[in-house]
């Protein structure tokens, strides 16, 4: 499952928000009925996890974890147990619960990026943080793909 592209929507009163069809389409074809969020560890955004993307994540964090480590078992702690279950109703909305629309500083308007196998979603006011300026971004493409083509 590959989320591309990206879209703008507003929550309504009760925090509720539409996911775009492009992305219901593809949640329906694999199957997925419900979506885990959680607020970005390192952004001001939220993540949305189809479930088997959420479970891989797990058991990924799970087997470079020591479980007799206290420190690792915190960090799985707070990993896990900061999440929503989300369904989609009928109409393909779900909603945002009060504290995680404080978390990413949502007021109404938001921008919904595919991040490949997750969902973010943005504050609209915060909507262009995650990304370079288009100089910047050549360049360090550049880089990236130029030294790995080196490499082969």
């Amino acid at each position: 499952m590959r989320f591309l592209g990206n879209s703008e929507a507003k929550t309504d009163i009760k925090g509720r928000i539409f996911l775009p069809a492009m992305f219901r389409k593809q949640l329906q074809a694999a199957a997925e009925e419900c979506l885990i969020m959680r607020k970005d560890t390192y952004q001001d955004c939220l993540v949305l996890y189809p479930e088997s993307a959420w479970n891989a994540q797990m058991n990924e964090l799970r087997s470079r974890l020591d479980n007799w480590n206290p420190k690792h078992q915190m960090i799985f702690r707070q990993f896990v147990s900061d999440v929503e279950i989300i369904t989609l109703d009928s109409n393909g909305r779900f909603l945002i619960p009060k504290r995680y629309l404080k978390l990413a500083h949502i007021d109404q308007e938001v921008r919904i990026i595919g991040m490949d196998n997750t969902i973010e979603i943005w504050s609209k006011e915060l909507a262009d943080k995650p990304f370079m300026s288009p100089e910047d971004f050549g360049r360090e493409l550049e880089a990236i793909m130029g030294a790995s083509a080196r490499l082969e």
